[in-house]
């Protein structure tokens, strides 16, 4: 091929050597086409993403759904209870509902258990080791860490064994607008109700000192029947089940 065959090339020989750039030129010429060619190949199609939904939690059950539910009082003790030793009035029935068995009544602070920090002979009276009730491992409970209700022991005033509450039975502990799910941990005098550990306390925002704390009306107690925490001393587990119940208690009374 000659400069003539490319006659637009012309005035460039008069700074590039003649043959370099007719070779350019030749280049350029021949690779044209393939590159036209390459630029009209139907692009790839888009990568395809699986398109899906975020995950929906459930709303949480509020306080006032809770309170709602045992609105009422079908009493099913054979009495009333006092609230602490220094009462002189039984004022405080247990109350029963389909699933669920529930009291309104004082918090006094149950600090037995293993020793801990706060919970020991110092810092609390009337300490002792034990609980009524054991966890996995063949250990006392601690009211320092676990979340527990005290229940009466069984008496001619109720026996709560007969109405599916146990030892780490779900409780749902409502305090003002808080929730709290804890266990059945503990027993206490036959004729008082109304206590919960050190932990309950702390998490509800009510003063937790075993000896000065507590308060003295307003907090309910909901038991779900033949409810079980397993472990007894997980917390989690007392949150997925009293969520899971606190749930079907409310569906269930609308």
């Amino acid at each position: 091929m000659t400069a003539r065959h490319c006659p637009h090339l012309e005035g460039l020989f008069i700074v590039h050597n003649r043959t370099t750039v007719l070779a350019t030129a030749i280049g350029t010429v021949l690779l044209a086409p393939a590159a036209l060619s390459a630029e009209a190949l139907p692009l790839p199609p888009p990568p395809r993403w699986e398109h899906r939904a975020p995950a929906v939690r459930e709303a949480a059950v509020t306080a006032a759904d809770l309170l709602a539910a045992v609105k009422g009082c079908a009493q099913i003790s054979q009495g009333r209870f006092r609230t602490d030793a220094v009462a002189a009035a039984e004022t405080v029935p247990v109350c029963g509902t389909t699933g669920a068995v529930h009291w309104t009544a004082d918090m006094d602070i149950d600090c037995d258990g293993r020793p801990g920090r706060y919970c020991n002979k110092e810092t609390d009276p009337s300490f002792t080791a034990m609980t009524a009730f054991q966890q996995s491992d063949g250990r006392y409970l601690s009211a320092e860490e676990l979340p527990f209700i005290v229940v009466p022991a069984r008496g001619s005033r109720w026996k709560h064994g007969d109405h599916g509450v146990h030892g780490g039975s779900v409780v749902a502990v409502i305090h003002e607008d808080k929730v709290l799910y804890a266990v059945v941990g503990d027993t206490g005098p036959t004729g008082i109700i109304g206590e919960a550990s050190y932990a309950a306390a702390e998490a509800l925002g009510i003063p937790s000192d075993p000896r000065t704390g507590g308060v003295p009306a307003g907090v309910t107690y909901i038991v779900f029947k033949d409810s079980k925490a397993k472990p007894i001393e997980s917390r989690s587990a007392a949150v997925t089940e009293g969520e899971r119940l606190a749930r079907e208690l409310v569906s269930r009374t609308g």
